[in-house]
């Protein structure tokens, strides 16, 4: 989650080297979030993005390197553009990072995204065709709502949780109530901060 000289920003998505039936291939989509150890991934400015310390920093970077596809909802989208692009002293390589990579943003009425390159996918369709093309791992952060569609339609792969050492008692949560799911731990990393990334499967 590269630009291009042509046309980057497109309101009606395309998929060079969209993968056939003979192929049966598909992408990996990565929910990755950071959550507290109460389960919750929104209650307002509980974390700040470099409060894991800079270890944690890496084990983001190094996830940035194996994706290249960045899946947002809208809400969280315009947040980082109107954000991220304007941080000209930032250190950490998340707004070069940001600047560069495709950005996929799933949304029934934005019309002109306006940071480049994105693409604007009007429903869950669009991120199944997504899945489906040639590329690296899709990376989905934030976006609560475009979250839990994603899971409700068994369109996620792998789970990274950076779980933080925090208790926030209430917030919105991963899972919604009432949803099971059995998961496979594949990995656990734990930071010198008190921050632990677990991957699930």
């Amino acid at each position: 989650m590269c630009a291009s000289d042509v046309e980057t920003t497109r309101t009606t998505p395309t998929y060079p080297g969209e993968a056939t039936e003979e192929d049966n291939l598909m992408r990996d989509l990565i929910v990755t979030q950071n959550i507290t150890v109460d389960g919750v991934i929104g209650a307002g400015d509980w974390f700040g993005p470099a409060d894991g310390g800079p270890d944690v920093l890496e084990a983001v970077r190094e996830q940035s390197a194996r994706a290249d596809a960045f899946l947002t909802g809208r809400h969280t989208f315009e947040d980082m553009r109107d954000f991220w692009p304007k941080q000209t002293d930032d250190t950490t390589g998340i707004t070069a990072y940001l600047n560069q990579v495709h950005k996929y943003v799933v949304s029934t009425t934005l019309q002109e995204p306006g940071w480049e390159p994105t693409t604007v996918l009007r429903g869950l369709d669009d991120v199944r065709k997504l899945k489906e093309a040639d590329g690296r791992d899709i990376v989905c952060t934030g976006s609560i709502q475009l979250t839990h569609q994603l899971i409700a339609a068994d369109l996620v792969d792998e789970y990274r949780l950076f779980v933080y050492p925090t208790v926030v008692g209430s917030g919105r949560r991963l899972f919604v109530d009432g949803t099971p799911h059995k998961l496979r731990l594949t990995t656990s990393r734990a930071f010198a901060g008190g921050v632990v990334l677990l991957t699930y499967r």
